[in-house]
């Protein structure tokens, strides 16, 4: 590693070097011709969108028009703006978005928690669930919001994955001009959200500006007892200029939110929604143990998130720019769930995550008209503390039984230098990149509870729960082309390799944990199983076209990817566990993808928007899967919880004031089961939002009153599929969605 360090190193030194010496030689640069200059009557909700660097599209950008159409959910969840997009599946059980680590996403059918979330290029993620914290922003604090769902451009901060495609929100910050912004919220079930932004505006003589904003939302639970919230949250940006070639921004959002969690229905409830839609926890305790794990207080939520980020940019030439970007990332988070085997008896199961990250970007921009260069490095150090502690439920209380798992670890590092490179000739725009990604895991020393007469708690040492740190490393090479045939139609193809590192840890080591014994008689540890844990990776090739014209935008995308190493069930003969052979998962599973995604948007007039985005998508296992001893027979079958066909449509019309937009979203046929066994039923449900803005009101710049219509025929259905890829019938639980709900919302800028 440290070779390649040099070799990297030098590599960009002598970039530098030669860089500097032609920006002597640099002609006039030339107004470049691209699709994005096209005016397109009316306005956009997607635009295509590509990195600081390229020249070929890679991605989508949901504009601000694009995530205030999506309504009041939009504004607390980050997935659930994006839901727009074709390609996307979002799920949740609430209807505001409040569902938090309840709601699941899926892109081109992988799960979004092994996909990549970032600010401006600085990764997003945590640990039990891996991946992103879509939950923790105000999108209203957000300019757009970036996707990549096939291959992700090398220099976007992905952090520790992207297998499941990659999010870049795109910060809203600070405006030159000053400026005070307030909405109220209120709807069905208690729901209350109040938020407000101040900009400073420039500052004379100096230029620095600043913005704040502070939002509160709760809301009851649609069924059963509980509630939503309360969700606290403060986003605060500061830019300050330094005459025309430096500029320093710095980046702080604090999210705080509790929440009783939904019921997971069974299948066969699933089966007479008519009768269990509305079943929940239980409201009362009732002195039953058995009864009492269904208790909604011992079903709950807890997370407080912190972000400090910095950007610097520093314009060395005209064409040559620094940019160093450090940044502090903490969360904690505390959740707990009902169990009917905590230690043989009916108990609660209370995990915690203690998560810090801290991490810089160095990176240097060359930009010129036909040649584009970046390169930078990735580093980042995380400290992940998660474990669960157990309770047994008594006539008197929650007895404490000690720990579930506890291993104390270490600190992690990732390493991940990147270069892209990108040109123009004539017509034909072209880039390629190549990214090192190397994770180095810490080791960890495993305990057990102990109980001493007085039944005091302690811990014991025990060496076979020990694992030892690995290091994962893979090489992701990313190159595109687009040939533009007039200033309106463009061809495009980008291929990419994506990636997640280990994940999953801690249910390997809590099936070892409580099977310790069967374990210890084959002689196989606990680092033994993990030695089978590798970095999950996909190729991901995407063919193009995008045309646009002043009343049409038609972007359809083939899609094609081979994923490799998932981590799937195995069965292990050496462990008998009830008789038959122990399972558990190892990254030994082989996957195949491909499909069409369509943005399709019609501007017949200038007040008049018809948008439809539909989606194709398959993706099956390569193998069968070894269970217990038995072939589950999952080859050529659809993944669990990926629909064949989803999609989006609606319009937009606005009038003197008002602006009407009916939606509709289908949701195909799907599987809560590797074996199709459990087919959840395809749904669609519309929305109506219609609001009327004022302009110069009284002393208000703006005023908007709207109204919100979701589910409007009231659709009973099945949301969220809380299931691995690999699961088998009877171990899910499904989520359903929210009824209809109405809201009306006041907003004022000033």
């Amino acid at each position: 590693m440290r070779k390649f360090q040099k070799l990297f190193f030098g590599l960009i030194l002598s970039l530098v070097l030669c860089l500097s010496m032609s920006v002597a030689e640099e002609k006039e640069k030339k107004e470049e011709a691209t699709l994005e200059e096209i005016v397109v009557t009316g306005e956009k909700l997607v635009v295509p969108t590509r990195q600081t660097g390229e020249t070929v599209y890679t991605g989508s950008e949901i504009t601000r028009k694009g995530i205030d159409s999506q309504g009041e959910k939009a504004k607390a969840n980050v997935y659930e703006a994006i839901d727009l997009l074709p390609g996307v599946s979002a799920e949740s059980p609430d209807p505001y978005g409040l569902g938090a680590e309840q709601m699941n996403i899926r892109i081109r059918g992988v799960r979004g928690y092994l996909g990549a979330m970032t600010v401006e290029g600085v990764p997003n993620y945590g640990g039990n669930p891996m991946g992103p914290r879509a939950y923790i922003y105000d999108t209203e604090n957000l300019e757009s919001i970036a996707v990549y769902k096939g291959a992700a451009p090398g220099d976007l901060g992905t952090g520790v994955g992207d297998r499941g495609g990659a999010i870049e929100l795109r910060p809203r910050w600070a405006s030159d001009k000053f400026g005070f912004e307030f909405s109220q919220g209120a709807g069905k079930f208690d729901y209350l959200r109040s938020h407000l932004r101040l900009d400073s505006g420039a500052l004379p003589t100096i230029g620095t500006r600043a913005s704040i904003s502070y939002s509160y939302t709760e809301a009851d639970k649609w069924k059963g007892p509980g509630d939503l919230g309360p969700r606290n949250n403060v986003n605060f940006t500061l830019v300050q200029p330094v005459g025309d070639r430096f500029e320093a921004k710095f980046w702080f959002n604090f999210n705080k939110q509790t929440m009783n969690k939904y019921y997971a229905l069974t299948y066969n409830e699933t089966k007479n929604l008519d009768h269990y839609y509305r079943k929940d926890f239980n409201e009362i305790l009732t002195g039953v143990p058995a009864t009492d794990i269904y208790y909604y207080d011992y079903n709950w939520e807890s997370h407080t998130n912190r972000e400090y980020f910095g950007f610097i940019n520093y314009k060395l030439t005209d064409s040559i720019k620094l940019t160093l970007k450090p940044y502090l990332s903490s969360e904690d988070a505390k959740i707990k769930d009902g169990s009917s085997n905590i230690q043989g008896r009916p108990g609660i199961q209370e995990r915690t995550r203690d998560i810090e990250r801290k991490g810089v970007i160095p990176e240097i921009n060359y930009d010129t008209p036909n040649l584009k260069i970046v390169a930078g490095y990735l580093f980042e150090a995380a400290d992940m503390n998660i474990y669960t502690e157990n309770y047994w439920i008594t006539p008197s209380g929650l007895q404490y039984r000690g720990y579930g798992v506890m291993a104390t670890t270490g600190t992690t590092y990732i390493n991940s230098p990147y270069i892209k490179i990108s040109g123009k000739l004539s017509r034909l725009d072209w880039q390629a990149g190549i990214k090192y990604f190397r994770f180095k895991d810490s080791d960890s020393e495993g305990y057990v509870t102990k109980f001493k007469p007085d039944g005091t708690a302690y811990l014991e040492r025990a060496s076979d729960l020990d694992r030892k740190g690995e290091t994962y490393d893979i090489w992701l090479p990313t190159a595109g082309v687009a040939y533009n045939f007039t200033d309106k139609i463009q061809a495009y193809f980008s291929y990419g390799r994506n990636y997640i590192r280990p994940y999953a840890y801690l249910p390997l080591i809590s099936l070892y944990n409580q099977n310790r014994a069967a374990f210890q008689a084959a002689g196989v540890t606990l680092d033994d199983l993990f030695k089978g844990r590798d970095i999950e990776k996909s190729d991901n090739f995407d063919l193009g076209l995008r045309f646009r014209s002043n009343w049409l935008e038609f972007s359809p995308t083939l899609f094609y990817a081979k994923h490799r190493n998932l981590l799937t069930v195995v069965s292990d003969p050496r462990v008998i566990i009830g008789g038959k052979p122990a399972s558990y998962q190892q990254n030994v599973g082989k996957a195949t993808g491909y499909g069409v995604d369509l943005e399709l948007n019609f501007f017949p007039k200038d007040n008049f928007i018809f948008f439809i985005n539909p989606t194709y998508t398959h993706l099956t296992y390569d193998e069968n899967i070894s269970y217990q001893g038995a072939t589950l027979d999952t080859k050529d079958k659809q993944v669990v919880d990926t629909p064949r066909w989803l999609l989006k449509a609606g319009l937009i019309w606005k009038y003197a004031g008002f602006e009407v937009i009916p939606s509709l979203k289908y949701v195909g046929k799907r599987y809560g089961d590797s074996e199709h066994k459990e087919a959840v039923s395809s749904y669609s449900v519309a929305g109506l939002k219609v609001s009327y803005t004022k302009e110069k009101f009284w002393f208000v710049k703006e005023a908007k009153l709207s109204l919100e219509l979701d589910n409007i025929f009231d659709k009973k259905y099945v949301a969220v599929i809380n299931a691995m890829d690999d699961a088998r019938a009877g171990g899910t639980g499904y989520l359903v969605g929210a009824p209809f709900t109405a809201l009306l919302t006041l907003s004022m800028k000033f």
